[in-house]
């Protein structure tokens, strides 16, 4: 069976940007597509000290990314979700993205589907460049990349969202969040 990953890349465990997530997976899901949901905060993952030894071999950093890589190369899509940060992804969502180098040495992501989701303070608050930031990661993976699927067809999920529990009252960041889900899952289902 097709599966699709969800990373949520905020330091909340439980904020607004899981809650999206969530309901991109849970749409995918209904399309058959089996999920997982991981986030990043329950993981140590530390930054790339730029050694060049994956190139070679493996990477001398003792964390738990090379778990989180070889769920990367088992998927057949992967939604990256983040909050804005200063109109980009979370230092978290950066971190992962740049440590997920042995993956591109041999493209071995190259044609999964992905997508991106983003939660900012206000409606226009960056959500579009953090999508963006997210969209290059997955193109230089050789990704083919979805945005959400009309009526909305955007870059992806954008939710509006300060408190923790915002998101469950944005209606369009759910809508955005739940088309880019069906995206996914439909694109990954006609190429699997």
């Amino acid at each position: 069976m097709p599966k699709i990953i969800g990373i949520v890349g905020s330091p909340r465990i439980d904020g607004n940007t899981t809650f999206l997530v969530k309901e991109a997976l849970s749409a995918a899901g209904k399309k058959g597509i089996e999920t997982e949901l991981i986030k990043l905060a329950e993981y140590n993952i530390n930054p790339c000290r730029a050694c060049d030894t994956c190139l070679e071999g493996e990477c001398p950093i003792e964390d738990d990314t090379p778990l989180l890589l070889e769920k990367l190369e088992a998927a057949d899509g992967i939604i990256i979700g983040s909050p804005v940060y200063f109109g980009n992804v979370t230092g978290q969502t950066k971190i992962f993205m740049d440590r997920t180098r042995p993956l591109r040495i041999d493209f071995k992501l190259k044609d999964k589907v992905g997508g991106a989701i983003a939660v900012g303070g206000s409606r226009n608050g960056g959500q579009e460049t953090t999508c963006s930031a997210i969209h290059n990661f997955l193109l230089i993976h050789e990704m083919i990349v979805v945005g959400d699927a009309s009526p909305t067809a955007h870059y992806g999920g954008t939710g509006v969202g300060r408190g923790e529990k915002d998101c469950e009252e944005d209606e369009f960041g759910i809508e955005t969040s739940r088309n880019l889900g069906k995206k996914v899952a439909e694109l990954v289902a006609k190429i699997s």
